[in-house]
C-alpha cells in the first residue's frame, strides 16, 4: 500500500519547469528618438529638389549661338564652313550672335582675327572695310621657293623684294668692306600679317604657285605692290607667330 501511494505521488509532477505567465515579461525599453537627424534628412531632400528644379530651368533657358570651327581672319567673313551651332546658357549681358542672325553676320567683316573654338559676339565684326587704323591689304603672288611650305593664315612674316638685278644695282659697302641692299632690293617689310592663303587650284600640286593677303603698314604697301608686280616678293616667317 505504501509503494502504490508513492507512486501515484510521483506522476501527478511535471517534468517541465514552469513557464511564466504573460504578465510577467519585462517590459522593452522605448526606441530614442532623434529629431535632428530626421530634420538633416528633410533638409537634404528639399535641397536636392531645388537643384535638380534649377538644372531644368538653366537647360530650358539656352540660346543657340554662332561659333567659330575654322579661323577667321582680319577682314574676312563667318559662314556655313568656317562656324556651327552652340547652345550656351542665356545671358543678357553678352552680346552673342544667334544662329539665327548667321545670314546677316556674313555680310560683316571681323576686326581682328578669330580663333576656332570662339563662340562670337557681335562687337568683332564690323559693316564694310574692317583693316586696323594704318594699315593696307595688299596681293601678291609666290612661287614655290618664294613662301614657307607651311605659311597659314595669321601668320608673322617678313616681306623681301629678291629682283637680282636691283640687287645688284643698289648695293653699297660700308666700313668693313661687306655690302648692304638698298630698301629697292632687300627687306622691304620686317613684320606683316599674313591675312589670307589662297592656292591656285589644282596648279599648285604642280606649279607650287600660291596667293596671299598682306596687311602692311600703308606707307610700305607701295613697295610691296610694285616687288609683287614685278614677281620678285619672298615672305619669311619671322617671330611673332
Amino acid at each position: 500500500m505504501k509503494i502504490q501511494e508513492r507512486t501515484g505521488a510521483g506522476q501527478g509532477r511535471s517534468a517541465a519547469p514552469a513557464q511564466p505567465s504573460v504578465g510577467d515579461r519585462l517590459p522593452t525599453p522605448p526606441r530614442e528618438r532623434k529629431p535632428a537627424l530626421a530634420a538633416l534628412a528633410v533638409l537634404l531632400i528639399l535641397v536636392g529638389a531645388l537643384g535638380a528644379t534649377m538644372l531644368v530651368l538653366q537647360a530650358g533657358d539656352r540660346v543657340e549661338v554662332v561659333k567659330v570651327t575654322k579661323e577667321i581672319p582680319a577682314g574676312e567673313s563667318v559662314n556655313t564652313s568656317n562656324a556651327t551651332s552652340v547652345l550656351v546658357a542665356k545671358d543678357d549681358s553678352i552680346n552673342y550672335v544667334e544662329w539665327s542672325q548667321l545670314d546677316t553676320l556674313k555680310t560683316y567683316k571681323a576686326k581682328s582675327t578669330i580663333y576656332a573654338g570662339t563662340v562670337v559676339i557681335g562687337d568683332m565684326f564690323a559693316k564694310g572695310s574692317s583693316l586696323p587704323a594704318g594699315k593696307a591689304a595688299v596681293g601678291v603672288a609666290l612661287k614655290e621657293g618664294q613662301y614657307p611650305s607651311d605659311i597659314k593664315a595669321g601668320d608673322t612674316v617678313a616681306v623681301y623684294d629678291v629682283d637680282s638685278r636691283s640687287s645688284g644695282s643698289n648695293s653699297s659697302s660700308d666700313n668693313n668692306g661687306s655690302s648692304s641692299a638698298a630698301s629697292s632690293g632687300g627687306l622691304i617689310v620686317d613684320s606683316a600679317k599674313v591675312n589670307t592663303v589662297a592656292a591656285d587650284d589644282d596648279a599648285t600640286v604642280s606649279t607650287g604657285n600660291l596667293s596671299l593677303t598682306l596687311l602692311v603698314d600703308q606707307s610700305d604697301a607701295a613697295a610691296v605692290a610694285k616687288a609683287a608686280s614685278a614677281g620678285a616678293v619672298a615672305v619669311v616667317h619671322v617671330s611673332g607667330n
